[in-house]
């Protein structure tokens, strides 16, 4: 048996101290949405409790469907990769993105390259490569084949979209084909959910469709996803059977909020 755990939307804290020049952007928003809210709720301590509970039950691979930092600062960024050596090797451990990743131009480039072990797909470069199609990806461990999606872009303020364009479709098209040749059981990993109406307009996954597409075409057994912090089971058309389609709650979400709390 192969067991597999997942976690999302880790929102690492507290917020480091930053500079006026790095709040004046996007930035601002999401500070003063994090000292109004989600400070209150999302706690370290949970996180920690969390890793500790799932290390207990000794899973054989951990999924981590992205939103690891709040507003992707660099000093955010390095402790997320320390945050991952420490949580777990590259081996074991899978990582695609979230939209807070990449939370301002340019942020998602030096997360990739911060937490690359962790995201590169086995026959990709060693070393991060400028301006290099890393997605989609596709990890072998066992007789699975975690294949990573990434809808993760800068967006303007008060917007959380994600984005799944047409040359990723056809190259997951591909890995999942070429996974299902290899008789792996297929996971998809993909921080939005793929789900129309899952998420508010301004927090939707563009090119939902497209997805749909690939996962009908390519064929796969399983889809996991992020970002509404909720704990979830949709499904999606394979090929030739339904797949289920399972979000989960923020891994740093404590009790008494409005969202579930961590799992």
């Amino acid at each position: 048996m192969f067991k597999l755990a997942h976690i999302s939307d880790i929102h690492l804290g507290p917020l480091p101290s930053m500079t006026f020049r790095e709040l004046a952007s996007k930035r601002i928003t999401g500070y003063v949405n994090w000292h109004r809210n989600r400070a209150k709720h999302m706690i370290t301590g949970t996180l920690d409790l969390l890793v500790d509970d799932m290390r207990a039950r000794e899973p054989d691979h951990l999924a981590i469907t992205g939103d690891l930092v709040n507003l992707a600062t660099g000093i955010e960024i390095r402790a997320a990769a320390k945050w991952l050596q420490e949580t777990g090797g590259p081996l074991q451990t899978s990582v695609v993105p979230g939209n807070h990743d990449a939370y301002v131009p340019g942020a998602h480039d030096k997360a990739m390259s911060a937490w690359y072990d962790f995201v590169k797909g086995d026959d990709d470069p060693l070393i991060w490569e400028k301006d290099f199609k890393l997605f989609p990806t596709i990890r072998r461990r066992g007789p699975v084949a975690m294949i990573g999606c990434s809808t993760s872009i800068a967006t303007p303020p008060f917007a959380a979209t994600g984005y799944f364009g047409s040359r990723q479709a056809r190259e997951t098209v591909e890995l999942l084909k070429a996974a299902g040749k290899e008789g792996l059981f297929r996971v998809v990993m993909i921080h939005h959910p793929p789900i129309r109406g899952a998420a508010s307009s301004h927090k939707r996954m563009i090119g939902i469709r497209r997805f749909a597409a690939a996962v009908f075409t390519g064929g796969a057994e399983l889809v996991l996803h992020g970002h509404t912090h909720l704990n979830t089971l949709y499904w999606l058309q394979g090929h030739g059977k339904r797949v289920p389609v399972v979000g989960i709650a923020s891994a740093s979400q404590g009790p008494g909020g409005s969202k579930p709390p961590a799992a």
